[in-house]
């Protein structure tokens, strides 16, 4: 299996956005080409909200296109939410390209957990492009952040859960936003703070990713390294850093 974990492959900070690109920052899509099919893979998209059709058919046009005008061809990119959910054993055998959609995290992980995803994927050895909550969702523990109204001040939200298992490295992306923002007037940076007391993650801003392969997961671009309530600058633009 080849991981690519991005924030925003696109550059963007949401997804599908207005930027019908890939992004050329740090080396990705170079890295994308050797690392893809010599003939055009069938592709599978997970999504994040199984409910969202036209957003999640949308979402596999955009990034068709983008593959495509990046000399990425795909033969088909399928998506997968309640239309088709119970046939996600025949389809992923069937495909070597995925990718694990953006969207909202608990949401996102709730699907893949009823799908049966987690266990599923073990056993997939193709091309993964992962995009902000999929990135998220694909290690083995999720930070996930509060995004929607309510969920920094509910006691009840859980900003950790059990993951794809993928990586090891849980991320906080689209990091050159949130580190401003605040949730029920809750600064995000705060919570980042306080809960990187409990795991150590990492700020992924858009443009930079992770790639998994063959043992070895490297940070490509800017990343800022949260452990022990504090936050550290561990890679910049067009650099890279072997994580382990």
């Amino acid at each position: 299996m080849t991981l690519f974990l991005t924030s925003s492959p696109s550059g963007c900070p949401f997804e599908p956005s207005p930027c019908p690109a890939l992004d050329r920052k740090n080396g990705l899509i170079t890295r994308l080409r050797a690392a893809w099919p010599e003939e055009p893979p069938e592709g599978l998209y997970l999504a994040a909200d199984p409910e969202a059709h036209g957003a999640n058919d949308e979402a596999c046009r955009f990034f068709a296109g983008c593959l495509a005008d990046a000399g990425l061809p795909l033969d088909g990119l399928t998506p997968c939410d309640s239309r088709n959910a119970d046939e996600i054993g025949q389809l992923l055998p069937r495909c070597n390209f995925l990718i694990l959609g953006g969207g909202h995290v608990p949401t996102q992980n709730r699907f893949f957990s009823e799908i049966g995803l987690p266990a599923l994927i073990q056993s997939y050895e193709g091309l993964i492009l992962s995009i902000s909550a999929g990135s998220m969702n694909a290690a083995q523990i999720v930070y996930a952040q509060p995004e929607e109204p309510g969920e920094a001040t509910d006691p009840l939200y859980c900003r950790w859960m059990t993951g794809l298992g993928l990586t090891s490295v849980s991320i906080w992306p689209h990091y050159q936003f949130s580190k401003d923002k605040a949730v029920d007037g809750v600064p995000l940076m705060d919570i980042a703070l306080a809960d990187s007391k409990h795991r150590p993650f990492i700020g992924l801003p858009d443009g930079s990713y992770i790639l998994c392969a063959d043992g070895h997961e490297t940070l490509y671009g800017e990343g800022w390294y949260f452990s022990n309530g504090r936050v550290s600058l561990i890679n910049e633009e067009g650099e890279e850093l072997p994580l382990w």
